[in-house]
């Protein structure tokens, strides 16, 4: 990993690490972001001309007092903290051929442009790899580098489509639903962060980077493991369930008095003990129920007879029932439930963040612990090219000495 200035030391596991992210929207900046929380020297490449589409998503944020010139956005604030951004022009001759230069003192390389874009300006992988061979250069996309689809337009939305995703979310009578998080983005976001530090150590050993081909595609699929062998399995295809699970019961939401909440009693133990709480005994010996394979198939039954159970009392009496027993449960949360939830707190997830502008908001930040290293919001979310010429004397002053 190259070093960087004192003044610019960042703690963390990825302290040192240099990661120029042409980073636009989701994918490429959740990357980016990832690598910065833990340490890494990410500088975002926009250009001047607006930058990452990102910056113009609502909430659009003012300082309080203030007018509503300066806003900027809580959605890229979400995605790009720890980060520093420069602007470049990649039309101009001499801004291009500064980034080649930045790109020959990079560790790693994120982006999410289409196929192609980066190598006609001559910054492709073997572009870079030929002066830079330690360079992990990672490239993501809607359907990778090859195959038919590879140059075709890709959204989250249109990823879990093709990908067989919203074909089995929803209700069973329903029309295909698109998970509410886009899961396509950062699934593959993960999978990148995933395969660039596995790189990374290659690069140690060996001296010699590697190119990631990470799509959004590929990354559904592999997240869908479950579905994909049920299919490869028995030859059937995987059905929408709502809530419901294809191989356990029960295992799904059911609406109580006053709201709706989930419960997993997933083994023969839990079986039992869910009976208990629910007053239904006879049921154990139910041969409709006898063990988890029936239970699944009879699931519609199954519910038909807790439901209205459920249904006469409380929420907050049933999951008190439940978690008595050692019963998985939880309640549906709103996202205003959950993260006024006394347990985030106590995770710690929570932080503050002022933006450029002083708005002031809050942010999950880095959501897995690690020991003796502690995650901080020390760099905002830049303003558009703010670090331009920093990073430039950063990166680029070692060699003019």
């Amino acid at each position: 990993m190259s070093g960087i200035d004192d003044a610019n030391k960042r703690a963390g596991p990825l302290a040192g690490l240099r990661v120029l992210e042409f980073g636009q929207i989701a994918a490429g900046p959740y990357v980016g972001m990832l690598l910065a929380d833990l340490g890494a020297d990410v500088v975002k490449v926009e250009r001047p001309d607006g930058g990452d589409g990102m910056r113009d998503w609502p909430p659009l944020m003012a300082a309080e007092g203030s007018d509503d010139a300066r806003r900027f956005s809580g959605n890229f604030a979400s995605l790009n903290r720890n980060k520093r951004s420069i602007a470049v022009d990649l039309k101009d001759p001499g801004d291009l051929e500064r980034l080649r230069a930045l790109c020959r003192q990079a560790d790693v390389i994120v982006e999410n442009f289409r196929p192609g874009v980066l190598k006609r300006l001559g910054l492709g992988y073997e572009a870079v790899a030929e002066t830079n061979p330690r360079i992990v250069y990672c490239s993501i996309s809607g359907y990778g580098q090859v195959g038919p689809y590879a140059r075709k337009g890709a959204f989250d939305v249109t990823v879990q489509a093709i990908s067989g995703m919203m074909s089995v979310t929803g209700e069973p009578e329903g029309a295909p639903v698109k998970c509410g998080v886009p899961v396509g983005d950062f699934a593959a976001g993960l999978y990148a962060a995933y395969c660039i530090s596995s790189v990374l150590r290659q690069v140690a050993e060996t001296g010699r980077g590697a190119f990631i081909d990470c799509s959004m595609l590929g990354s559904l699929l592999g997240i869908s493991a479950l579905q994909t062998s049920e299919y490869f399995g028995t030859g059937r295809v995987p059905q929408r369930l709502g809530s419901a699970h294809p191989r356990n019961a029960p295992y799904r939401g059911f609406e109580a008095e006053d709201g709706p909440f989930v419960v997993a009693a997933g083994n023969q133990e839990l079986w039992r003990k869910f009976c208990t709480v629910t007053g239904t005994e006879e049921l154990i010996a139910d041969p409709r129920f006898v063990d988890q394979e029936h239970r699944a198939r009879n699931q519609g039954a199954l519910f038909d007879i807790v439901q209205p159970i459920f249904a006469r009392r409380p929420r907050a009496f049933w999951l008190t029932e439940l978690d008595a027993q050692g019963i998985p449960c939880a309640p549906v949360n709103g996202f205003d439930a959950i993260l006024a939830d006394p347990h985030v707190a106590a995770m710690g997830l929570l932080h503050d963040l002022t933006l450029p502008n002083g708005a002031r908001t809050r942010t999950v930040g880095f959501p897995i612990a690690i020991g003796g290293f502690d995650f901080a919001i020390d760099r905002a979310p830049p303003e558009l090219g703010a670090h331009t010429e920093e990073v430039a004397a950063d990166w680029l002053a070692e060699r003019a000495r």
